[in-house]
């Protein structure tokens, strides 16, 4: 009885395990550093959670029609290390975010670094720091 709990737990973690490292990506996976992108905007929305936080912001596109852009940022502890904190951004207020667009969503970025109303910049620890350029593409931005 007492092994067949062990391997069913055993069974539970390695699943988890592997739901977890699947779910993580890297920045090229979903990202395209050849797609550098700005945008100012009305935060929305603000998740302060792991793997990645993430904030929305309302922004007018060329057109001048409103569109929700979804940025992720670093985990929460390494925004700490940044500067940031859980109140670093609020709802409502306006900001100017630098990063790249996603490779297969037009109005979804990964955020380098977020301007605030009061001018403050804040580095996003965005995920392209950690990965080399593939050949031929360009190179991240210098902060």
């Amino acid at each position: 009885m007492k092994r067949a709990a062990l391997v069913t737990l055993a069974a539970a973690g390695t699943l988890l395990a592997a739901g977890s490292a699947w779910a993580h990506h890297s920045f090229a996976a979903e990202f395209d550093r050849d797609k550098p992108v700005t945008v100012t905007g009305t935060v929305t929305k603000v998740e302060w959670m792991n793997p990645h936080a993430r904030f929305y912001i309302d922004a007018k596109d060329e057109a001048g029609k409103i569109v929700n852009w979804d940025f992720e940022l670093a985990s929460p502890n390494g925004l700490m290390r940044r500067g940031w904190n859980r109140n670093s951004m609020k709802i409502g207020d306006t900001v100017t975010v630098t990063g790249h667009r996603a490779k297969n969503n037009p109005a979804v970025g990964n955020a380098s670094s977020v301007v605030l109303a009061d001018g403050k910049k804040l580095f996003a620890g965005s995920s392209i720091e950690n990965e080399a350029p593939a050949s031929g593409s360009a190179q991240p931005p210098s902060q």
